[in-house]
């Protein structure tokens, strides 16, 4: 025999609304909130990436609910899963959108008028580099009127992280960590360059930390000198730097100071409106190890 239902009362077997897996009010809106929900927690755990158990503790949801919306995210291709480990973590994809949202100019769109203002009014080649596993890339140059010999050489060429001031700005101003495993990794490869060892790299990159800036010959190009910037994003990460390739006759202290200011007003300018997703800028200290069974010219 079954009782009536009252008016408004749920019926047998169905849930109550306004419970923490199914709120009340519009059910879409509900779904959405859950989804930022465990977006937000995703970016959080970027590094290490987050099981399912753990992750519907942190948003308050039973795991079959976590389990669905992560699924949908997987299709919708903004999250993705590791095969062997399980663990969930925001896709490149997600990324990519962000990407699409912020900045839209690149690092050498966003740099180009800051190197062609330094290139005509200091009369000297002007450089772009940025970062690339152990490396410094050349992403840009304005060439001055004076024949000079650089490491990187042309728009793309690299040299090891500690050759020349720009991958020396760079390598000082870097996390701890990631500055120490560059280190251990690049000392043989600088050794090829005669004067350089660990000892040396190490006093320069504590000089330059000192001074906020790489300047002046190494003595491993005769004749060629140079003073180079980092480039902070705004979260004071170095990114890349601005230098200045001269010859060594060019570059006294009567002229340095001068030089240092130009290139730190750029820098400071370009810093904080840099992207954060751009690819020239990110390369995850954990992707490094994959570097190294690469050539390197």
């Amino acid at each position: 025999m079954h009782l009536p239902r009252s008016p408004g009362a749920p019926a047998a077997g169905s849930r109550p609304s306004g419970t923490a897996d199914e709120p009340a009010g519009n059910p879409g809106t509900g779904m959405l909130e859950r989804a930022f929900a465990i977006l937000r927690v995703l970016a959080g755990e970027q590094q290490h990436g987050v099981r399912v158990t753990h992750l519907a503790k942190m948003v308050g949801l039973t795991q079959g609910t976590v389990h669905r919306i992560l699924q949908s995210l997987v299709v919708e291709g903004m999250v993705e899963q590791d095969e062997h480990s399980k663990l969930y973590r925001l896709s490149v994809d997600f990324f990519a959108l962000a990407a699409q949202a912020g900045n839209p100019g690149s690092m050498r769109t966003l740099c180009r008028p800051a190197l062609l203002r330094l290139c005509a009014s200091l009369g000297e080649t002007i450089f772009l580099l940025v970062k690339s596993g152990f490396d410094a890339v050349c992403l840009d140059l304005c060439e001055g009127p004076f024949p000079i010999r650089s490491f990187t050489g042309d728009i793309g060429g690299r040299v090891a992280l500690g050759i020349g001031q720009g991958s020396l700005a760079i390598l000082a101003f870097l996390p701890e960590a990631e500055r120490e495993e560059i280190i251990r990794f690049n000392v043989p490869r600088i050794r090829g360059f005669g004067v350089l060892d660990e000892v040396y790299l190490r006093t320069e990159i504590t000089r330059v930390r000192e001074l906020g800036y790489a300047s002046r010959s190494n003595g491993v190009s005769d004749g060629m000198a140079g003073v180079a910037v980092p480039i902070f994003d705004r979260t004071g990460c170095a990114v890349g730097a601005l230098s200045v390739g001269t010859l060594e006759s060019r570059l006294g202290d009567d002229r340095l100071p001068m030089i240092v200011e130009l290139l730190r007003r750029q820098a400071d300018a370009i810093g904080p409106r840099t992207n954060p997703f751009d690819a020239a800028l990110r390369r995850p200290l954990r992707g490094l190890a994959g570097t190294r069974n690469q050539a390197i010219s």
